[in-house]
């Protein structure tokens, strides 16, 4: 029997604030889900994160012929399909970058993104991420981060791993060290992961991870695990009711055997 993915993604506004600036995209067809989380003033985090999911997409679609010329140069020591993922995050960077340099409402704009392309008849999935939007893995139950945060946090405990709590404490949580539109050309962190029949795959921004512990994540998903949409609606929920200090976007990708 063959693998089929079953998706659901929600985005919501929060409590905190007026307006929405992250942005996702379910790209069933290409076997693609990103999310967002734009950031800058004048409303400009909305738009840099609607232009990377949508540059993402629209480079899928230009590249689905072998006749298109690709705005970077192909590692050959990659695979297409990691090539391909790459490439379309940079082409949004780049895209972002142009913008944002620009003296106006859209200056100095950036976006986060994760996103997960599922490969090989859906027993593998490309994750790839810019910032502190994340990518968790749900299994038999147990919940996994599948990535890294790209955050001035994250630098100390790498340099520091001895922090005390009340160290910690004094950091600034929210400040992230990599997103598209920061600069001209930006590292995109890849990674491939196997995955079984049942495994879920979460991505969310910063706005979720940020109000629920990764262990409040879990055990709300699970209690959902059989319908999708619901999940992503009680997840929002969660947030909002632990404060909902940001915007808050969630994607669950679930593979399931049919």
């Amino acid at each position: 029997m063959g693998k089929y993915l079953k998706v659901a993604g929600l985005t919501d506004v929060g409590i905190e604030r007026d307006h929405n600036e992250d942005s996702f995209g379910l790209f069933s067809e290409f076997n693609l889900f990103v999310v967002a989380d734009g950031m800058g003033g004048h409303r400009a985090g909305d738009v840099a994160s609607k232009m990377a999911v949508d540059t993402i997409e629209q480079f899928f679609k230009d590249t689905e012929s072998d006749d298109v010329t690709w705005p970077f140069q192909f590692d050959p020591k990659l695979s297409f399909s990691v090539n391909r993922f790459s490439t379309a995050i940079q082409l949004a960077n780049n895209k972002i970058f142009s913008d944002s340099v620009i003296p106006g409402e859209h200056t100095g704009m950036g976006t986060t993104v994760v996103g997960i392309l599922s490969i090989d008849d859906n027993s593998a999935m490309h994750i790839a991420h810019v910032g502190d939007s994340r990518c968790y893995r749900l299994r038999d139950g147990d919940i996994e981060l599948m990535t890294e945060d790209h955050s001035l946090i994250n630098d100390y405990l790498r340099a520091a791993p001895d922090l005390s709590p009340e160290q910690l404490a004094e950091l600034p949580t929210n400040v992230i060290t990599r997103a598209l539109g920061m600069q001209e050309m930006v590292e995109v962190d890849m990674q491939t992961a196997p995955v079984e029949v049942g495994d879920i795959m979460l991505l969310c921004s910063d706005g979720l991870s940020g109000m629920l512990t990764d262990e409040q994540i879990g055990s709300i998903v699970n209690e959902h695990i059989n319908d999708l949409p619901q999940a992503c609606a009680a997840l929002v929920d969660a947030a909002n009711q632990h404060g909902g200090e940001d915007n808050s976007t969630v994607v669950l990708v679930q593979v399931c055997e049919g």
